[in-house]
């Protein structure tokens, strides 16, 4: 009896996601001639979960969807070896990353979905995508992908600490250093509050989110000349630092994003900036002593003025192969379909959807409002400009000597700059 009802218990508790899959059927109106929709992906639990939803177009009359999933470097080799002669596609969706839309736009393989999207934008509430997370897959002004899933960075937070003593949650990184210099007395902590400024890469990515709340870019448009080694630049550094002196000091450049998430696991910090990602295991129990306990909230805004939060957005996106034989306007719809909001409600039960409409309802982790502030209220990606990657390495060479104290912001980034301008001269970014 006892293992009867234990089956009876888990029947009912598949019920909803049973329930939301009949409600979610594909609604392509069908093709006039019999089609092959061929999508090339690769596989973890919300590519599986979504290529299950695309793969119920094949209710559809007159049309067959045929979906492979391999590992990723397996599916990167595939693509880059069929496409990358200009011939024609053996698939008509691809699933994609900013980095690999890069090189499939380089091999002209990818179809611009500007039009379309302006087209269907009503029809399947696009505007409930942020703008940042669309940003991330555009290319030269060129949309090259449907985001599906997204990952950022935002703040953790105790909220037994906030509330012990008497703090609101930061919304600027000048309340961060003022609840950093509140929670300095608290004995049961070694640290108040970390970012993730263990290496230069990370340095990096902080100061993207730094320079372009600040009103900062990388690069010139126009020359690929460096531009953030500006007024903002030094700015945006010079908070940074701030940060480092207020709330972390050198044994707090020594955490990782791993040290980080342990300590709000453990108990050792107050509150940290960090991936989103990581907020599942603050409420597993074999992980976390807090669980339950544990905030979150968007990004801070490193200048007050300007209201951008220092949070990025991070994507992955269905893409559509430029020269399939298959009709444009079908491949979208499709991805439509599989992207549509009962979808995403369901994608987000294995990981991070990109509809703000999925977030506010409630639906997947504690943590998705938050993440839907720093992608809608962010910075973006990183720029996918190919010299933008070799500026990202000089800045990754140079920043941390601001944290030690061996070089000023000034510096720093115009050490970069000149290491920059000659890389960026010998690969040809730059005129010589």
């Amino acid at each position: 009896m006892k293992k009867l009802l234990l089956l009876v218990a888990a029947m009912l508790l598949a019920l909803p996601s049973l329930a939301q899959d009949d409600m979610d059927p594909c609604e392509l109106d069908a093709p006039m001639d019999a089609t092959e929709l061929n999508f090339m992906g690769w596989a973890f639990p919300i590519t599986e979960f979504f290529a299950a939803e695309l793969e119920k177009c094949n209710e559809v009359d007159n049309l067959t969807v045929n979906v492979q999933l391999l590992d990723s470097a397996s599916a990167e080799e595939q693509t880059n070896l069929a496409l990358a002669g200009g011939g024609d596609s053996p698939w008509a969706l691809l699933h994609t990353t900013p980095a690999r839309m890069v090189v499939l736009s380089e091999f002209d393989a990818l179809l611009p979905l500007n039009d379309l999207v302006e087209q269907y934008r009503e029809e399947y509430n696009l505007d409930d995508i942020p703008q940042p997370v669309w940003d991330a897959a555009t290319i030269d002004g060129n949309i090259y992908g449907v985001p599906f899933m997204s990952n950022t960075l935002h703040l953790f937070y105790r909220t037994d600490l906030f509330e012990k003593h008497g703090l609101d949650v930061p919304t600027t990184y000048d309340e961060v250093i003022d609840a950093c210099e509140a929670l300095k007395g608290e004995d049961s902590i070694d640290l108040p509050f970390t970012m993730n400024l263990h290496a230069g890469w990370a340095w990096d990515i902080e100061f993207l989110h730094f320079i372009r709340s600040y009103g900062g870019k990388y690069l010139d448009d126009d020359t690929n000349m460096p531009a953030f080694n500006s007024d903002a630049g030094v700015a945006a550094l010079s908070k940074m630092k701030e940060v480092v002196d207020g709330c972390m000091g050198a044994e707090g450049l020594t955490y990782s994003i791993d040290d980080s998430e342990i300590g709000m696991e453990t108990g050792t910090l107050a509150f940290v900036h960090i991936w989103a990602s990581r907020a599942a295991n603050m409420d597993d129990p074999e992980k976390s002593d807090y669980v339950g306990i544990i905030g979150f909230a968007g990004s801070p805004a490193p200048d007050p003025d300007s209201g951008i939060l220092g949070g990025s957005a991070y994507i992955d996106a269905y893409s559509i192969a430029k020269r399939s034989g298959v009709d444009p306007d079908l491949a979208f719809r499709a991805i439509m379909e599989t992207f549509d909001y009962d979808g995403q409600v369901g994608g987000a039960a294995h990981g991070a959807v990109v509809r703000t409409s999925v977030a506010e309802a409630g639906h997947g982790g504690r943590n998705l409002p938050a993440m839907a502030v720093s992608l809608g209220q962010g910075v973006g990606g990183f720029s996918l400009n190919p010299a933008a990657a070799l500026a990202s390495t000089a800045l990754s060479n140079w920043l941390p000597l601001v944290g030690s104290g061996d070089l000023s912001p000034e510096e720093a980034l115009d050490s970069a700059a000149e290491e920059y301008i000659a890389e960026a001269t010998a690969q040809g970014y730059i005129d010589g």
